[in-house]
């Protein structure tokens, strides 16, 4: 069973040294790319790294202050988590499967391509038990007040993206338009986000560029809140902090974004509670 509090609390009611009452997800975080794809798979480590979000399961590893927190080894172009299982090449490339990344790279080698075998087993041994985890803890975890599916994007917006090569903002929240959660909670969040990391308010974005995937659609608002999370990647993935040819960034930048993450969700809690 997912991690809990000794005892259930009242709502409203967040104390200091008791986890938070939320679920956090990060479903593109992993870097692994299972062994019975060797030789088919044909990503180089650079184009997985550019594809996956990047650094999020250390910079989103809040497990100590929050009730549910969940994350996946596996690489995102290998199967994504945040895609619907029926969301698949050939109608989309770029779906819960892949046959290109979302910069538009071929995933699989030619001579062995992408097949519905492959499709369905991917699916089955990765997909499946990442949702089945959410569906459990939505369905017996009555404590948790609100749900939280963290990621990055990138500085700019990729080829295939409608806002390509535009700018981002530096956080992004997704609620469906108020579909997955309330709007004027949504809000708190970015009411944190500025005052924590010190940000104008049109640095945190609601809904756009985007409103949540499929985690978000799936799940907010039955019954919990939920509130997707877009971290800009030039908060880390750019000078003085990141070493292009290694690909690594400073631990000490991954540890001030993930200290700073967590007060902002703690001043959320503590913005919502004063408006009840």
């Amino acid at each position: 069973m997912p991690k809990s509090a000794a005892t259930a609390r009242p709502q409203g009611s967040i104390d200091a040294m008791a986890p938070l009452p939320c679920l956090i997800t990060v479903p593109h975080g992993g870097t692994q790319v299972p062994g019975f794809l060797a030789g088919r798979f044909i990503l180089s480590e650079r184009d997985v790294f550019d594809d996956i979000d990047a650094c999020t399961r250390g910079i989103y590893d809040l497990s100590d202050l929050v009730m549910v927190w969940k994350d996946t080894d596996i690489a995102r172009p290998v199967v994504d988590l945040n895609r619907g299982r029926e969301d698949r090449p050939p109608t989309n490339p770029d779906g819960v499967v892949k046959t290109h990344t979302c910069f538009n790279v071929p995933v699989y080698d030619p001579q062995q391509p992408l097949d519905d075998a492959l499709a369905d087993d991917l699916i089955h041994k990765y997909h499946q038990p990442f949702h089945s985890f959410i569906e459990s803890v939505v369905k017996l975890r009555h404590d948790l007040r609100i749900a939280f599916d963290c990621h990055s994007m990138s500085e700019f917006a990729p080829p295939v993206a409608n806002d390509a090569g535009q700018p981002r903002p530096t956080f992004c929240l997704g609620n469906r338009f108020g579909d997955s959660c309330p709007d004027a909670v949504a809000r708190m969040l970015a009411t944190s986000l500025c005052r924590v990391f010190e940000l104008e308010e049109k640095e945190v974005t609601l809904n756009q560029p985007f409103a949540g995937g499929y985690i978000t659609r799936r799940y907010g608002g039955r019954p919990l809140p939920w509130i997707q999370i877009e971290m800009n990647r030039k908060l880390y993935l750019k000078d003085p902090w990141f070493d292009t040819d290694t690909r690594t960034v400073d631990p000490d930048r991954l540890a001030f974004l993930r200290n700073r993450m967590g007060a902002a969700l703690r001043l959320f809690f503590e913005l919502w509670d004063d408006s009840r």
